[in-house]
C-alpha cells in the first residue's frame, strides 16, 4: 500500500498509526482488535486484505468515517522479479540522502522540504526504498553513488571536491558539511539555464545514515563514488582534446586526460610530463592523513582536492557507518587509464593500484573492493591499427587488493532503423525480437563486426572483426567479455607477440558494475547515451525518433535475462551471462 486518500485528499502517512493486513491465510488478528473484542472472539479476517487506521482523528471529515482510496502495487513476474540490485541515484543532492525531513527556511514560518515530496514516509528515500523492496522482492544490494565534482578536463589541473547548491541556504533537521567543509567553506555549482546545475554534494552525515538505514533493511551495501564534471559552457579553459578554448559544457568524467591529449601534435603522451600531470589529478593524501571520530572524517594532509583524497575520504566515512559489503574506487577514468609515459607504461593504472592497496588496508578484508571501467576500457588498448596491444588495466585487475573486474558494459546491442530496407530485418522483425537482443549481447557490432565510419554505420557497410595474424579476435571484441576473461592476455609490439601480462585467465569474477538499456525509441542501438539539454554529451541512441518506449526495458523480462534486463551475475568458472541497469549481482 503506497498512498491513501481519504474524501479525495491525500493523507499524511507519517502523521497516523496505519497497519496494513495483506490477506495471507496465516495472518494473526490486528492488535486493536484483540484489545476491543477479546483474544478469543476477534476476527483474524485471513484471506482477506485490509487496513486499520488507530485513533484516527475525524474533525476534518464532520466527525464521521470518510470515504477511503487507497493505491495498492505489487511485483509482476519477470522483470522485477530478477532484478537483485541496484544502483541509487541521484549520487548529487545536498540531502537526497537524508532519512529524515529536512526543510528550507526562508524567514519566519516559511520553509520548504528538501527531501520530502512525498506523504508516505519521512523522507524521499525512504519512500523510493519501501517502494523499491516492495516491486522487487528479491533485491539483495544497494550500490550507494556519492558525488564529488571535478572541473576541468586537463588532468593536471583538475581538482575533485564537495560543492553545494547555494552558499546561503537555511536548513532545518539537518546542516550540510561534507569533508570538513562547511556550505560557507564549499565551492557553488555552476548554474544552468538560471538553476544549479547539479544537485550538491551529499552530507556526509546523511550517507553514514542510509548506510545505516540500508543495511537495517537488510540490504548489502557498496558505495560508489563518483566523479562528476561540473564545467560550465562559458567556460574558456583550454580543451586538451582539440587546445581549441573553452571546453565542452558538463562533459564525462572519462574525457578527462593529459595536454595535449593523445593523438594531437605536441602531445605529452608517452613522456615524463603525462605521468607528472596524472600524478597532479590523484594527488598525494595518505591514508594516514585521515581519522575518525564521532562519526565523522577528519583530514590532516595535504591543502589538496584531489581523487585520492575522494576516495580516501569515503573509505574511512564508511568506517564510521559502520562498514560495507564492497566499494568502487573509481570508474570510466578511460582518457587517463590510456595515458602512457612511456611504451607500453600507463602511469594511471599505477596509481589505481597503489589506491587499492590503501584502501584494503582501511577497509579490511571482508569489503570487495572493485574498479568500474568503461566498456571500452576493460580490455585492449589498440594502437597504430593493430601493430600495438597492450592490456593497461591487467595490473589493476591481477591486484591482490582488487577482488572483481568492474565493467560499466554499455555497448550497442541493436542497430535497428525505420523503414524496411535495412540489415537486421534478417534477424529480427522487430527491435524488441527477445532473441534477436540474446544474440547481441555477445555479437553484432563490436563483437562480429564494426563500422570503420560514420558513412560506413548510415549504409551499414559492416568490416568484420578478425585477427589474422594469431587467430584472436577476442582482443579486439569490445563485447567478448568471455574471450577476454578466459584467455591468457599476450601483448603485442610492432604486430608480434611479446610479453604475457599479470592476468590469469578466469581469475576473478566479472561484475558488470552499470549495464541497461533506455527507454527511448531503439534504445539498445547506443544504451551509453543520455538527452541532457546542458551537456555536451546529450545525445539519444543512432537513428532513434527520440520517442519513450518502456517495452525495450520490460519486454525482456518475459523470459530469462537478456542485457536489458537489469539481472546482475558475476561471471564465474562455468556461469557466463549478463546482468543489471542500475543493478549488481
Amino acid at each position: 500500500m503506497r498512498r491513501v486518500w481519504a474524501d479525495g485528499r491525500e493523507l499524511d502517512l507519517t502523521t497516523l498509526v496505519v497497519r496494513v493486513h495483506r490477506g495471507d491465510e496465516t495472518q494473526p488478528p490486528d492488535p486493536l482488535i484483540v484489545a476491543k473484542e477479546g483474544a478469543d472472539n476477534a476476527p483474524a479476517y485471513r484471506g482477506l486484505a485490509y487496513v486499520v487506521f488507530e485513533r484516527l482523528p475525524l474533525e476534518s471529515f464532520g466527525n464521521r468515517v470518510p470515504q477511503f482510496s487507497f493505491e495498492v502495487a505489487r511485483p509482476v513476474d519477470g522483470l522485477a522479479a530478477m532484478i537483485r540490485a541496484v544502483c541509487l541515484i541521484p549520487g548529487a543532492s545536498e540531502f537526497g540522502h537524508e532519512t529524515s525531513p529536512v526543510m528550507q527556511a526562508f524567514g519566519f514560518g516559511v520553509t520548504r522540504p528538501e527531501n520530502r515530496h512525498q506523504l508516505t514516509a519521512a523522507a524521499d528515500v525512504v519512500a523510493s526504498l519501501d517502494a523499491l523492496q516492495a516491486l522487487c522482492p528479491n533485491l539483495r544490494r544497494v550500490s550507494l553513488v556519492v558525488s564529488w565534482f571535478g572541473d576541468d578536463l586537463r588532468a593536471g589541473h583538475c581538482t575533485v571536491a564537495p560543492r553545494v547548491e547555494s552558499a546561503v541556504k537555511v536548513t532545518q533537521g539537518a546542516e550540510w558539511s561534507a569533508a570538513g567543509l562547511t556550505r560557507a567553506s564549499a565551492r557553488i555549482v555552476s548554474q544552468a539555464g538560471g538553476a544549479a546545475a547539479y544537485g550538491g554534494t551529499p552530507s556526509d552525515a546523511s550517507v553514514v545514515r542510509l548506510i545505516r538505514h540500508l543495511k537495517d533493511r537488510g540490504l548489502e551495501v557498496v558505495l560508489y563514488p563518483f566523479v562528476m564534471m561540473d564545467v560550465a559552457g562559458d567556460n574558456a579553459m583550454p580543451d586538451p582534446w582539440t587546445g581549441a578554448p573553452g571546453q565542452p559544457a558538463y562533459p564525462w568524467r572519462g574525457r578527462i586526460t593529459c595536454d595535449p591529449a593523445p593523438g594531437r601534435v605536441g602531445t605529452v603522451d608517452a613522456s615524463a610530463a603525462a605521468a607528472t600531470q596524472i600524478e597532479a589529478f590523484f594527488g598525494t593524501a595518505a591514508a594516514g592523513d585521515f581519522a575518525v571520530a564521532s562519526g565523522a572524517v577528519s583530514y590532516s594532509g595535504p591543502a589538496e582536492w584531489s581523487f585520492r583524497r575522494h576516495i580516501l575520504h569515503y573509505a574511512h566515512l564508511v568506517q564510521a557507518a559502520g562498514g560495507v559489503d564492497g566499494f568502487i574506487i573509481g570508474s570510466e577514468l578511460v582518457g587517463l587509464t590510456r595515458v602512457r609515459s612511456a611504451a607500453g607504461i600507463y602511469p594511471a593504472v599505477a596509481q589505481l593500484c597503489t589506491l587499492a592497496a590503501d584502501l584494503r588496508a582501511v577497509l579490511g578484508p571482508a569489503t570487495k573492493i572493485a574498479y568500474a571501467a568503461d566498456w571500452t576500457e576493460y580490455g585492449a588498448h589498440v594502437r597504430d591499427g593493430g601493430a600495438e596491444v597492450r592490456f593497461p588495466l591487467d595490473p589493476l585487475w591481477s591486484h591482490a587488493a582488487i577482488d572483481a573486474v568492474g565493467i560499466d558494459f554499455y555497448p550497442p546491442i541493436a542497430d535497428w532503423r525505420d523503414g524496411a530496407d535495412h540489415a537486421d530485418l534478417a534477424e529480427a522483425r522487430s527491435p524488441h525480437d527477445l532473441d534477436y537482443l540474446r544474440a547481441r549481447v555477445a555479437g553484432g557490432e563490436a563483437f562480429d563486426w564494426y563500422y570503420a565510419s560514420e558513412a560506413d554505420r548510415q549504409a551499414q557497410t559492416r568490416t568484420p572483426i578478425a585477427d589474422g595474424a594469431y587467430a584472436k579476435p577476442w582482443v579486439f571484441r569490445a563485447k567478448d567479455l568471455v574471450g577476454w576473461w578466459s584467455s591468457p592476455h599476450i601483448e603485442r609490439v610492432g604486430g608480434l607477440e611479446t610479453a604475457t601480462t599479470a592476468w590469469s585467465p578466469r581469475a576473478k569474477p566479472i561484475w558488470l558494475t552499470e549495464i541497461g538499456v533506455p527507454a527511448v525509441d531503439k534504445g539498445a542501438n547506443g544504451p551509453n547515451v543520455f538527452p541532457d539539454p546542458k551537456s555536451s554529451e546529450s545525445a539519444i541512441p543512432p537513428f532513434s525518433g527520440g520517442s519513450r518506449d518502456d517495452l525495450i526495458q520490460s519486454a525482456p523480462s518475459k523470459r530469462s535475462c537478456p542485457v536489458s534486463t537489469p539481472c546482475w551475475r558475476a561471471i564465474r568458472p562455468a556461469q557466463t551471462r549478463s546482468r543489471l541497469f542500475t543493478a549488481r549481482r
